[in-house]
């Protein structure tokens, strides 16, 4: 009789203990669902205003935005750099102008236009798309105020209609020296194209970056727009009417920023001057005749400086979700939308159009020169496209017969910023300042000089071949990259690994903008 009793009572206690690891369970689940989410690892993204900021994607755009500080040339204002001071200040003095802003394209001093304006326009993009994510954890300023930097010198490049300064600097002379740009007293002189020596494909980008930015500043600054406008349109006209490539017009920017074509700059440029002004001729353009000639439809190609295409169809296809009854149902939109389609397929790794040119680990892997440009523009163009779908309410993208929703094409984004940060089998952030481990020897003569180390030309080499690491950080620094064994030689010599650019900054500050927090896309740049 005893027994009944001590047996009712075993299974209350077994039961108590079920409901208590339920609870339990359910708390655990709780918080690690908060983690994920956290730690950016969560795939239900809504539309709506900013949300919860993911604090990894946070510290790292506040770092990455510092690099364009880093690469500053000119008087320095309000200089954040402890280690950089004025340079280049005559710059643009050879033909009567001030071309002293404007930054250094990597470890060098030169100021290449091409690659500078590419800078200014996917800046300008990651800002309008963007912009509210930045001005949560308060980087718009910063992104805003390292743009018109750069926008300024473009201002002062275009003193005619046809005629635009794209380089400032003897290439040859300056790779044959290394030291701080601070230090430089060589003469350095300013390269222009025109109606002899025409520049396609330079002037449509530097075009595009002025379009693009006038909207950037259209309501803070209505009057510097208007002027970054004005430059736009002229230079368009100017890129169009006189065709020509300036890799063969200047046969020596071949070594450094070989252009492959300037059709994919043409269209870029339109595109963004359809968004800046709303004016049909420009969507005519990139619809008709030229967007047939140039704009590869159904044929997935890589963004870069040098290829603008992807950019262009993303950009473009944003109009097919946003846009009225002109462009949303328009056959030609259509054309770039599907092609943009197919570049986002590639990049899903589970696609069965999925591209192979990834490494074991899956970050995409193109060259091993500066190996990391593709995967992070990669990224940066697919956060873009998935937001389109999550606002536009497009629920499904279709990739020969396989379906994927926007949280698959987020996944892909976060495991490219992801492995930038440090999940990669090195388990070091490419991003220099951000995390525990960061490369040391990085391939940037202003960041391998002491500061207070001042050299001639050649003198300065022996910090180039020291054992030791660079004295001063350059904070924000995306280096070139693994090798695609998924190796990394951290030395100062080793440049297709460990040189810096700043082009590819503004891609990864795009990049690191749309993971902060999640909101809905805006509709119209305007």
């Amino acid at each position: 009789m005893g027994a009944k009793p001590r047996c009712k009572g075993w299974w209350v206690w077994v039961l108590v203990l079920v409901i208590l690891a339920l609870v339990a369970g359910g708390v655990i689940f709780a918080v690690v669902k908060k983690i994920k989410k956290n730690s950016g690892d969560d795939d239900g993204a809504v539309p709506g205003p900013p949300g919860a900021i993911t604090q990894k994607y946070s510290a790292a755009l506040k770092v990455a935005v510092q690099f364009f500080d880093v690469q500053k040339s000119g008087k320095l204002v309000d200089n954040k750099i402890s280690w950089r001071g004025d340079s280049g200040l005559k710059d643009g003095s050879d033909a009567k102008l001030d071309l002293s802003k404007g930054m250094y394209d990597a470890g060098d001093h030169m100021k290449f236009g091409f690659p500078m304006a590419y800078t200014a326009t996917v800046l300008s993009w990651a800002i309008l798309e963007y912009g509210d994510h930045m001005d949560a954890v308060n980087q718009l300023k910063t992104s805003q105020a390292s743009l018109k930097w750069i926008t300024d010198f473009l201002v002062n490049a275009h003193p005619k209609d046809n005629v635009l300064y794209i380089q400032v600097g003897d290439p040859k002379k300056d790779h044959e020296c290394w030291y701080r740009p601070e230090d430089v007293t060589e003469k350095r002189p300013a390269t222009q194209v025109n109606t002899s020596a025409p520049g396609t494909e330079v002037a449509a980008e530097t075009a595009a970056a002025m379009a693009s930015a006038s909207l950037v500043f259209k309501k803070s600054d209505a009057k510097y727009s208007d002027t970054l406008l004005s430059h736009a349109k002229k230079l368009f006209t100017f890129a169009d009417k006189n065709r020509g490539s300036y890799s063969e017009s200047i046969p020596e920017v071949q070594k450094f920023y070989n252009s492959t074509g300037y059709g994919d700059e043409l269209l870029w440029a339109a595109a963004w001057l359809y968004h800046a002004t709303g004016d049909k001729e420009y969507l005519d353009y990139v619809t008709g005749e030229n967007g047939d000639e140039f704009a590869q439809f159904g044929k997935p190609t890589w963004f870069s400086w040098d290829n603008k295409l992807a950019g262009t169809q993303v950009l473009l296809s944003r109009l097919t979700f946003f846009g009225g009854k002109d462009t949303s149902d328009n056959s030609g939109l259509q054309k770039y939308r599907k092609t943009a389609e197919a570049v986002i397929c590639g990049f899903l790794p589970n696609s069965p159009t999925a591209t192979t040119s990834r490494t074991d680990n899956g970050l995409i892997w193109v060259s091993e020169w500066n190996a990391l440009q593709q995967p992070v523009a990669a990224a940066f163009l697919a956060a873009l496209y998935s937001d389109y779908m999550l606002t536009s309410g497009s629920t499904k993208l279709e990739c020969d017969g396989e379906t994927y929703k926007p949280s698959d094409i987020r996944k892909f984004v976060r495991s490219q910023a992801n492995y930038v940060l440090g999940d990669n089998p090195m388990k070091m952030s490419y991003l220099v300042g951000y995390g525990d481990k960061y490369p040391e020897y990085v391939h940037h003569r202003g960041a391998s000089i002491p500061a207070n180390k001042k050299t001639s030309c050649k003198e300065g080499f022996k910090y180039l071949d020291s054992t030791k690491p660079n004295p001063n950080v350059a904070v924000g620094a995306l280096v070139g990259g693994p090798f695609l064994n998924e190796t990394y030689i951290d030395a100062r010599n080793n440049s297709r690994q460990g040189e810096p650019s700043t082009y590819n900054s503004a891609v990864v500050v795009g990049l690191l903008s749309s993971l902060v927090t999640t909101s809905s896309a805006v509709k119209s740049f305007t």
